[in-house]
């Protein structure tokens, strides 16, 4: 008869001294951990959720207690301690194929179920819009609905590193624009927060869906492996401002909406929701990537993008023109090239220009090998 299991060490950091203990108790007694009140609302559809094959995480469960009640255990390395962040997007696991979702609360009003879906039902290697999985009618409030996708993170966490991230950051991004303009569909809010990153492949082993530095179990820090050589995609997210015309029509709207702050942004002078997307787009590269000394190449792309007179800016398909232009000036071997902020010291840059010379040697002695 085969020997159980033991049960899991835990590190030595996760176990509280005496007095911390003592702390710890008086806090979780005052109610430091308890569910927050927009929380409750997912408590009350755990079971709804179950039942369509999808499972909250323990803290969420009906009637929860903390695990680490008359225990030595520091909450802050319980998992079920972690509270929500955004309470209108719930992280699960979908049960049948084990695999992270997350599930989105929305008004059922508008346009975003319909665009939401529509590029969902579309295959094409240019859609990097983030693929519904279903559309679960609330159980409580029938004015909500429940939408589930694909867990994602932020697109800039981690950081990028190399030249080459940024390439390809850029080459999908535009790329997803002209799909989303090609079908008459303005998105109307990108933003870096709107734009996020399947990382799987840089995280093998998983991550917590809330505090993104540790791993599932929130008792280890997590480190991302490099972007370089692996497959990562991005897409857009939250529709939930989204305008989709029909052929033919105006494109003109109102509204001072959007995370980007865009010159013509109205609510009573009619601007054109795609020029606004072609903007925003343009602050996002601006902000992420003009903090590097070797990005210098995407400076033409950017001015033509962030241009204060609407018609004065590049069309989503004469921007990626434009970029693939520029791309084809890029050495592929700059690539691999780690990313200079502005703000790094001499001394600094000596070191870690060093440590990316040996790791291109390193890859070069690779494919001698290979």
């Amino acid at each position: 008869m085969a020997a159980s299991a033991r049960p899991k060490r835990l590190p030595n950091h996760a176990i509280l001294d005496e007095e911390s203990l003592k702390v710890s108790r008086l806090r979780t007694s005052q109610g430091l951990y308890n569910l927050a009140p927009k929380e409750l609302f997912w408590q009350t559809r755990y079971r709804y959720l179950k039942d369509h094959g999808y499972l909250l995480r323990r803290r969420y469960t009906p009637g929860w207690k903390p695990s680490w009640l008359n225990t030595n255990l520091d909450p802050l390395f319980c998992e079920d301690s972690i509270m929500l962040i955004d309470y209108q997007i719930m992280d699960a696991t979908k049960v049948s194929t084990d695999e992270m979702v997350a599930i989105k609360s929305f008004v059922r009003q508008g346009q975003e179920e319909q665009i939401a879906q529509f590029f969902a039902s579309v295959r094409d290697s240019r859609n990097h819009c983030v693929r519904i999985h279903e559309i679960l009618p609330d159980p409580l409030d029938t004015r909500l609905g429940l939408m589930v996708m694909p867990y994602l993170r932020p697109c800039n966490n981690p950081d990028f590193t190399t030249v080459g991230d940024v390439v390809e950051f850029v080459d999908q991004t535009l790329e997803g624009l002209v799909f989303m303009h090609d079908h008459n569909i303005a998105h109307r809010d990108i933003a870096t927060a709107n734009i996020m990153m399947d990382a799987r492949p840089l995280y093998p082993n998983g991550h917590h869906p809330v505090r993104l530095g540790s791993t599932p179990d929130a008792l280890y820090p997590v480190s991302a492996l490099p972007r370089a050589g692996r497959s990562v995609q991005y897409f857009y997210i939250d529709f939930g401002l989204s305008s989709w015309f029909t052929p033919g029509s105006s494109s003109l709207v109102i509204g001072d909406v959007g995370r980007a702050e865009v010159p013509e942004l109205s609510d009573t002078v009619p601007y054109d929701a795609f020029k606004v997307d072609i903007y925003a787009l343009g602050e996002v590269y601006h902000e992420e990537f003009e903090k590097y000394k070797n990005t210098d190449f995407l400076l033409p792309l950017v001015e033509q993008l962030r241009r204060v007179q609407p018609e004065q800016r590049l069309t989503a398909a004469q921007a990626l023109r434009e970029w693939q232009r520029i791309r084809a000036t890029i050495n592929d071997s700059l690539f691999r090239w780690r990313l200079v902020p502005k703000s790094e010291q001499a001394i600094e840059r000596v070191v870690n220009d060093t440590v990316a010379v040996a790791w291109e040697g390193i890859y070069h002695l690779k494919k001698l090998v290979m």
